[in-house]
């Protein structure tokens, strides 16, 4: 059975439409390989330069088209130099989060063989857990809603029972799948801060009750802060890790420098209807139109999209292509001559895109 699939295209800002381009090439090769599978491709308007000329970041046309798609493909969107009235930046991706109920957000944090990392121990080439964020509520439920005077400001943290229920069922059944796959330990987590906050012990609470349906499931408990030591002092024990909106942001970014930085993290927000696969990192645009992006983040939220596309659609070929894309990329970089320029090699977009597609056709072609 041959499956198409309609993804929605967010290029974004700065060096967004650089790095979207390659990586819509890239999917459509390893489809093409395994066959089976297509996509077309519709680009949306969103982001600082819509801003400009519509007088808005996420205009309701490309919210609509988005949700009426099978997937949505987002690259890097703002810019440091456009704002809002009141000083903040622009950031429509957080708003489609919300009006999609996108409640779970998905950061792999997986060491590519062949990229330099900043962990000494040889246990590190090896790294491979998930870091699951709750992304419609925590502290960034306040984002348009803060209250500032002469003398103080106020942001509310929200945690509700529904929001974390979501995340917490779709965590467990993570970690039960990647058990279950072999992928993983089968060790679920809960980061909070439930020895100082209310709130975060109703998160815990929450999390403690969905986890008893799962009796093959090691269930632990960690406050951020002792997370954040053990994620540089012993990430290669962790498995599936769950947390707040905020503590989330945070560590996801210290998960990234634990993979050699922003330019090889990919993420996804999933919800129960629609999902947003996207890179980790921001726009860039102090080297936007220079050729020296990274696309490989890019790359691998593409094969996470094919992933998902494969599971939600029980298509084998879909999975096969992302899974395809994901083996490519890590064929292209497993000798160490290819160095991008974030890590202070030459190695820009071109190079690592050409890289990619050659290891690509020479892989064996996969099973669908």
């Amino acid at each position: 059975m041959s499956h198409h699939f309609s993804i929605a295209v967010f290029e974004g800002d700065g060096i967004g439409p650089e790095i979207t381009g390659p990586c819509q090439e890239v999917l459509e090769a390893a489809m093409n390989r395994v066959g089976g599978v297509s996509a077309s491709f519709a680009p949306l308007a969103a982001g600082a330069k819509t801003y400009l000329t519509e007088g808005v970041a996420l205009p309701d046309a490309s919210v609509e088209a988005a949700a009426a798609s099978d997937a949505i493909l987002l690259s890097a969107m703002g810019d440091p130099t456009i704002r809002y009235p009141d000083g903040t930046e622009l950031i429509p991706q957080i708003e489609l989060r919300i009006r999609l109920g996108l409640y779970a957000g998905i950061r792999p944090v997986r060491t590519i063989p062949g990229v330099r990392i900043p962990l000494g121990d040889p246990r590190a080439k090896s790294i491979d857990f998930v870091l699951v964020r709750e992304s419609t509520e925590g502290l960034f439920a306040s984002i348009g809603k803060g209250e500032v005077s002469e003398d103080e400001a106020r942001e509310t943290l929200v945690i509700t029972k529904k929001g974390t229920e979501d995340v917490v069922r779709y965590t467990l059944a993570l970690a039960e799948r990647r058990r279950a796959a072999g992928e993983g330990p089968g060790r679920a987590t809960c980061v909070d801060k439930a020895n100082v906050f209310s709130a975060f012990a109703f998160f815990r609470s929450i999390f403690d009750k969905e986890a008893e349906a799962y009796p093959d499931l090691r269930i632990n408990h960690a406050y951020v802060d002792a997370m954040a030591l053990d994620m540089v002092r012993r990430p290669w024990d962790l498995d599936v890790l769950v947390t707040e909106n905020m503590f989330g942001d945070i560590l996801s970014d210290l998960g990234a420098g634990l993979m050699g930085g922003l330019g090889f993290a990919p993420s996804a927000d999933i919800g129960d209807d629609h999902a947003v696969f996207q890179p980790c990192h921001g726009s860039a645009p102090d080297i936007a139109g220079k050729g020296l992006a990274n696309p490989t983040a890019m790359f691998l939220s593409g094969a996470m999209m094919l992933e998902w596309l494969g599971e939600r659609h029980a298509s084998e070929a879909a999975r096969a292509a992302g899974g395809l894309v994901r083996d490519a990329v890590n064929a292209a970089f497993a000798d160490g001559t290819l160095v991008t320029v974030d890590q202070g090699g030459e190695a820009g977009t071109r190079m690592v895109f050409d890289r990619v597609m050659d290891r690509m056709q020479t892989l064996e072609r996969p099973a669908a």
